[in-house]
């Protein structure tokens, strides 16, 4: 056995400090970019009304003893030594928590979960081995199937939130990067420059996104290391020039000070001050593209210490200086020395750029996850790089973005309100995370109930303390994620709901296998050279939708294969594990059924790759159920499935099935320099030679009708659905049903186009469902 097999990237990567050290430099311009800005509005936010910077010096002191330990607690302790810990394989973010608690709990609310899928190597967790310990929370959880819905909800509500901040986060991030020029401008120029500057910068920066992050980020690490390299020195600069002492005032003492004279205002204030830690999500959401070591190494030696001298510098100067003149001489830009002012405005502007790419990527990452769960409706997903697995383009996401991003620049025209909006979506999607977490300690950690217990309340605590205060805010700003919240979650929900549905019409109305095997001799049954693939979502029995399209045309094709496309709660499965094979009916009724595999984060292959592996797989599956069926101590029950393996071969690579009587060949059409020619499909090739066993010769027979069937051609048959709810049911039903979801999938990609079928060798079979 390979030593390495089963080990996670992550695991492979540690073995290398090299490799550590260059993952830790690239995180810094993905990652960190949002967090690193911070320094631009957070003082701003903070004193934008509640409270007013006073000779006495206590709020500025209390203000930065509140960011620094909200700094330490939250991104460096939760997330840097636990949150993270809560890898899925290797993959961060809400539905890798998600995906956690469904394979350990059955919540579940799709009912398509197989036993077979439990044997995938990403599967299994072995992180935390299970221990003695059965906690009665998961068959409590198991019971209660309103339980279930609550989970999901929850998980959609952080979904939404982290879209929300998609819109927030490039307006915020851009519009104070290029409110420096306030304090070069008059007040008439800049009221009239500030806000189209700040509008002409994200078009720009949604324009460029269909291009890639590959293409458009090329720069980041090195922008935000510079970045990072200003703010550090800029802050040491005021440290030692105007209060060498500020560090005194990181003592939890001054936050004890600052409530008790700000009393409400100060509670008030704890919106603006929670925005030090946007960003922080991004660390566990993009725990996929880098190991856990190298994101700990960038945050605790380079980023966290930047940050805290950049908070430092700041409150230093602003120590010195108690004389507001203008409103927006508490921001970032004051305390920056005239003579270099304009490059630091150039290197902020590039930052918040920087910054806005890593939220929008994510936003393309999240929307991609929550439509593989059947949670979003089917969108285009594009993806811009052929190494880089995860970097994807979404154009009707972009797009919407963008115009939401306008309005916010447009409407709210000053930071304060863009703070209080993004403060909020950002406190909820770290208490989803902190909700979830607690979950998987106990669940998949099988950790005592107590400890979990005590993750939640020390940091759902702190977290609770700023959501109040961000709740405060709602006519301030607030309001904005929660109405994109409520907007997203409605149709994530009603999509899912109808999904779940129909797939329950579908089980409840399959017909049986001896009504499939009885056609022959009630309809004079014609069987028509080729291969028909039959998409169904069933993992058994045959799908109404056929028996629909057979007793109207009563002919179908000599190889028939019930396909279904099925998303398993992992975030990657192995090519060798993708396909689950098996049998419908007897051998000579040539009728199969393959259950095709994919993880949430999987990319689906074009049709052409998809149908050679297909009928590689079909030829692998008969012979392995030869030698199956030639093994006496073997009881498997009849329908069970085969783990059917495939993986890339070159042009000249061969599958051997049996020692020396049969190969499969698989050949790809290439040009003259080797590489492969676009638009050609593969072609799968049987050498079937003579066999002696009779055994053998039924397999040759039978592998012979596959290559002939597959020369004739594939015919791709898939229902269409008309989608009513039941007469007599509630008006919301009828609202949610016959208007919204029936709204969302007229606009949006359908089936045939999300599973990339050639419209040429399409059949699509019409069906009425009344959910």
């Amino acid at each position: 056995m390979d030593p390495e097999a089963g080990q996670s990237p992550n695991a492979l990567k540690k073995n290398s400090w090299k490799a550590t050290l260059l993952l830790a430099y690239q995180s810094l311009g993905v990652v960190y970019g949002d967090l690193s800005i911070s320094p631009l509005y957070v003082y701003k936010s903070t004193f934008a009304e509640d409270i007013k910077h006073s000779e006495s010096n206590e709020e500025i002191f209390g203000v930065l003893s509140f960011v620094f330990w909200t700094l330490t607690l939250v991104p460096l302790f939760k997330y840097v030594f636990i949150v993270l810990r809560a890898d899925d394989n290797g993959q961060g973010g809400t539905f890798a928590l998600y995906s956690l608690i469904c394979r350990n709990v059955n919540v579940s609310l799709l009912p398509n979960r197989q036993a077979a899928d439990e044997e995938l190597s990403t599967y299994r967790y072995e992180s935390h081995p299970e221990s003695s310990y059965k906690p009665s929370i998961k068959t409590w959880i198991e019971k209660h199937k309103n339980l279930h819905v609550v989970l999901l909800i929850v998980v959609m509500l952080g979904t939404c939130m982290v879209i929300g901040d998609g819109v927030l986060t490039p307006a915020i991030s851009v519009f104070s990067a290029v409110s420096g020029l306030e304090l070069s401008l008059s007040k008439t120029h800049h009221e009239y420059a500030v806000v189209p500057i700040t509008c002409f910068l994200i078009v720009c920066l949604f324009a460029l996104q269909h291009y890639g992050t590959h293409r458009v980020g090329f720069l980041f690490a090195p922008i935000i290391v510079t970045w990072l390299l200003c703010i550090s020195g800029l802050g040491i600069y005021n440290i030692v020039k105007w209060n060498p002492l500020i560090y005194q005032a990181l003592s939890p003492y001054y936050m004890l000070k600052f409530l008790r004279k700000t009393r409400k205002a100060g509670w008030m204030s704890l919106g603006g001050i929670l925005l030090c830690m946007t960003g922080s999500e991004a660390m566990f959401a993009d725990l996929g593209h880098f190991s856990y070591r190298a994101i700990q190494i960038a945050f605790t030696s380079c980023v966290y210490p930047a940050l805290v001298l950049a908070y430092m510098g700041q409150a230093a100067y602003l120590s010195k200086h108690h004389i507001i003149s203008n409103s927006y001489q508490i921001g970032f830009y004051v305390y920056v020395p005239e003579s270099v002012r304009w490059p630091v405005l150039v290197i902020a502007i590039l930052a918040s750029v920087v910054g806005s790419q890593a939220i929008i990527s994510g936003t393309f990452s999240i929307v991609s996850q929550s439509q593989s769960l059947g949670c979003f409706p089917r969108v285009k997903v594009v993806h811009t790089s052929n190494k880089v697995h995860g970097q994807i383009y979404i154009p009707e996401v972009n797009w919407a973005l963008m115009i939401l991003c306008v309005a916010v620049a447009l409407g709210f025209r000053d930071t304060k309100h863009m703070g209080n909006a993004s403060g909020l979506a950002v406190i909820t999607v770290m208490l989803v995370t902190t909700c979830l977490t607690s979950l998987v300690m106990i669940l998949c950690w099988h950790n005592s109930p107590l400890l979990a217990l005590a993750f939640f309340v020390i940091f759902g605590s702190i977290e609770a303390l700023f959501f109040s205060s961000s709740l405060m805010k709602f006519l301030d700003g607030a309001w904005l994620p929660i109405l994109l919240a409520l907007i997203l979650m409605a149709i994530m929900f009603v999509w899912h709901y109808a999904t779940i549905k129909k797939y329950e019409f579908d089980l409840q109305n399959k017909l049986s296998l001896d009504w499939l095997l009885a056609l022959g001799n009630s309809l004079g049954i014609s069987r028509v050279p080729g291969i028909g693939l039959v998409y169904t979502d069933l993992v058994s029995g045959v799908p109404a939708n056929f028996s629909h399209f057979v007793t109207n045309l009563p002919a179908f094709h000599q190889i028939l294969v019930f396909v279904c496309i099925k998303y398993v709660p992992v975030p990657f499965i192995p090519a060798s594990e993708r396909y689950l094979v098996g049998r419908v009916g007897p051998p000579e009724f040539r009728s199969y059924r393959c259950i095709v595999r994919y993880g949430y984060r999987d990319v689906h292959q074009d049709v052409n790759s998809f149908e050679s592996e297909l009928i590689t797989s079909l030829a692998d599956f008969i012979h392995a159920e030869a030698l199956h069926n030639c093994d006496p101590s073997n009881d498997e029950a009849e329908g069970g499935f085969t783990v059917v393996g495939s993986s890339p071969y070159n042009s000249s690579t061969k599958l051997n099935l049996r020692d020396a009587n049969m190969t499969v060949q698989i050949s790809d059409e290439r040009n003259s320099e080797g590489k492969e020619a676009m638009g050609k499909a593969k072609r799968v090739r049987f050498l079937v030679e003579e066999s002696e066993s009779s055994t053998e010769g039924v397999i040759d027979e039978e592998l012979q009708e596959l290559l002939v069937a597959q020369e004739s051609g594939t015919a791709f048959i898939l229902g269409h659905s008309h989608i009513r709810s039941k007469p007599g049911s509630s008006m919301i039903k009828k609202v949610a049903i016959d208007l919204v979801y029936n709204f969302l999938r007229r606009n949006c990609r359908g089936p045939d186009v999300a599973l990339r079928l050639p419209p040429e060798s399409l059949l699509e079979v019409g069906m009425v469902y009344l959910l």
